[in-house]
């Protein structure tokens, strides 16, 4: 069965013309009026198509165009005016109030036809377009809901593999449980500063997050180190002192072996960190011997974490320093040299290290 259309045409042999030349394609129905047109509407689904006498439109002071408007229906539904030879601007009013084209008197058959086949084929390829483009956003957005999911899983994921990794090598260390979380907090404190202060850095919400979870596979090496010499009180010899330092490559070497189950950006951030947060902004850290920028940002960060924690915390082999000398010793140079800027940004979170500091000793004592 073919394509509605309605024909609204006050005089009847106007309207049997049309249905003549129209019925073998389509559906005809018929109005006298706008009244009989929008009650047509409102009945029958799917109207391929309108096709008023313009003399009679004008009597019906456009009802229908108007309900149309309100319908939202005159970008669906083409309408053709059937009219004798218009003046310029009576076409162009027309056009405006969404008529979408003309139909000439006298009737040619197959003029007429191919007017109507024509608009008809226009605005039905174009609605099918529409829906065809809304399904695919319909599918697009489920289909990024999914993503979004899958995301938040693999986020989920990645950060209880690295809390696993961490508590393996808390244990294996024998240092406080608190060490990691410290490392964490001071380095997110530090990021946040260097992300307001030099944005060269394009440090961004995201990245930090993953660079502060990251922060906790600094030490994964150390699960490969020798008790004797990562349990050590004393000083430790050269040897034994070269052998601590390959926990940043043997680290890197366990990252290596887990793949698959973590997404690239995350392994790389942890990857960084585990390899370069020993390089020294001069040159002279281990295990590349990196110099200046070409230390990852990630890396810089830990590194004063790290430093800064392992100062105001004892360990086997010393007695914490106070949170006064363990920051004038990092601004001297005592522990390696360190980036300016980062240095400008730890000063700036002097408050917030030392807060966090107290807290973490507050809890070392209520644990032991």
């Amino acid at each position: 069965m073919g394509k509605k259309l309605l024909i609204v045409d006050e005089v009847k042999q106007h309207r049997d013309a049309l249905s003549a030349i129209l019925r073998k394609d389509y559906q005809i129905k018929l109005g006298k009026n706008s009244e009989d047109g929008i009650r047509i509407l409102q009945e029958e689904e799917d109207i391929a198509g309108i096709l008023f006498d313009l003399e009679r439109l004008e009597e019906d002071h456009y009802e229908i165009l108007e309900f149309m408007q309100k319908q939202n229906l005159m970008s669906h539904i083409p309408i053709l005016v059937v009219s004798e030879d218009l003046p310029t601007e009576t076409e162009n009013y027309c056009l405006k109030m969404g008529i979408s084209d003309f139909i000439r008197k006298p009737l040619v058959a197959s003029t007429t036809k191919r007017r109507v086949q024509n608009i008809v084929d226009l605005f039905y390829h174009r609605n099918n377009l529409e829906q065809m483009v809304a399904r695919q956003n319909q599918i697009l957005q489920k289909q990024n809901q999914i993503l979004e999911e899958q995301t938040l899983r693999l986020k989920e994921n990645n950060e209880k593999i690295i809390d696993a990794l961490a508590e393996i090598i808390e244990g294996r260390n024998l240092e406080s449980g608190l060490h990691v979380k410290r490392v964490k907090g001071f380095t997110e404190i530090l990021a946040k500063i260097i992300q307001s202060m030099y944005p060269e850095y394009r440090l961004t919400e995201k990245n930090i997050r993953i660079i502060v979870a990251a922060s906790a596979l600094h030490d994964v090496g150390k699960i490969a180190i020798k008790d004797s010499v990562l349990l050590k009180p004393g000083r430790l010899s050269k040897d034994e002192f070269d052998e601590i330092k390959t926990h940043t490559t043997k680290g890197c070497e366990m990252l290596g072996h887990i793949t698959d189950i973590w997404d690239k950006f995350y392994r790389n951030t942890c990857y960084e960190i585990c390899r370069h947060h020993h390089e020294r902004f001069d040159g002279r850290g281990y295990p590349d011997g990196l110099k200046g920028e070409e230390i990852p940002i990630s890396a810089q960060l830990v590194s004063i974490a790290d430093v800064y924690d392992a100062l105001v915390t004892k360990r086997v082999y010393k007695d914490a320093y106070s949170l006064d000398e363990a920051y004038q010793m990092i601004l001297n140079g005592e522990c390696g040299t360190f980036n300016p800027k980062l240095l400008e940004a730890f000063r700036k979170a002097r408050p917030k290290f030392e807060a966090l500091a107290k807290k973490s000793q507050r809890m070392d004592r209520a644990i032991s």
